[in-house]
């Protein structure tokens, strides 16, 4: 087979041109990859689109169009100014920014130590240690059995129940000590020869080799509770405590009932408006970061899953 490739290479060099592989695309080859390319993307942002535009737009033209608008007649802000405009929302809103950069620092810390103890050969009782770990992710807890244990630690109630209780992922734990393992040993080794102790080697040689599964395994944290609404639904008997999902959640369950009309019987507020507005509040911070993070997500999720 070898030969033959040789010898279409030669006869090919000898035309005056190049294997097939490396010549230059046609135009229809080019035209089709441009089209399919396009209509993938168009794909994919016209539903964000058609959020945005519904909760942008008058009621009376969301409720003629069936629930959906493609382009607003006016651009108006009512659903936002209704789910945005009472002190409630505010408090959420801190609440969940709260939930999630504390949440993010305590399970990365976590994460992260706890793989680096599990990737270290010969560490006491690491394959049992690890063994129990998956064991919880194959056979994950019920409602009530968590319910219990948050309960008996006395964290009903309180902004711990909101992380505590997932502090550590098991999948972003496995990718994390997979990345740690792909490290060449002789780092480790020529760290030991300096003198440094493990934590320093974390520290000094293995953090900063690994910003792009940290940042991967980070942006997990925060999505996971950011977009969480189910614990504090579950462990907050106080409302007033209540992240922003778990807040929205309630505007979505009751948005029908928020439907107004004004002195002159013409809806005013939609309750697919309000959905739409919810959906984009929901949504917005975590498109804005996701940019910035992006570009890891191939290094940082592929090389810490491969060796796993």
């Amino acid at each position: 087979m070898s030969l033959a490739v040789d010898e279409h290479r030669t006869t090919a060099e000898e035309r005056g041109g190049q294997p097939a592989w490396k010549e230059r695309p046609k135009a229809v080859t080019q035209g089709a990859k441009a089209l399919v390319l396009t209509l993938t993307v168009v794909s994919v942002l016209l539903p964000f689109w058609v959020v945005i535009a519904t909760s942008l737009a008058p009621a009376q033209q969301i409720n003629d169009n069936g629930g959906w608008v493609l382009w607003p007649n006016e651009w108006v802000f009512n659903s936002y100014e209704t789910v945005l405009g009472t002190e409630t929302t505010t408090h959420a809103l801190m609440v969940s920014i709260g939930v999630t950069v504390v949440g993010t620092v305590i399970s990365l810390a976590s994460t992260v130590l706890l793989a680096y103890a599990l990737a270290r050969p010969g560490v006491v009782g690491g394959k049992p240690i690890m063994l129990v770990i998956l064991f919880t992710f194959l056979f994950p807890p019920g409602m009530i059995p968590s319910y219990l244990v948050v309960y008996s630690l006395g964290m009903v109630d309180t902004y711990w129940s909101l992380f505590l209780p997932v502090m550590v992922n098991v999948f972003n734990l496995v990718v994390v000590r997979g990345f740690f393992q792909g490290l060449p040993e002789e780092l480790f080794e020529a760290a030991r020869l300096d003198g440094a102790g493990e934590l320093r080697t974390l520290f000094t040689i293995v953090l900063p080799l690994s910003k792009a599964v940290i940042a991967v395994v980070g942006l997990f944290y925060a999505v996971g509770y950011w977009n969480d609404f189910f614990r504090g639904l579950f462990y907050l008997n106080d409302s007033s405590m209540y992240p922003l999902q778990t807040v929205l959640r309630g505007y979505i369950t009751q948005a029908q009932a928020s439907a107004e009309f004004n002195d002159e019987g013409v809806l005013s507020q939609a309750p697919q408006g309000i959905k739409m507005a919810v959906v984009v509040i929901a949504t917005v911070p975590i498109l804005c970061l996701y940019p910035f993070i992006q570009r890891y997500f191939t290094k940082g999720v592929l090389t810490g899953a491969v060796k796993s």
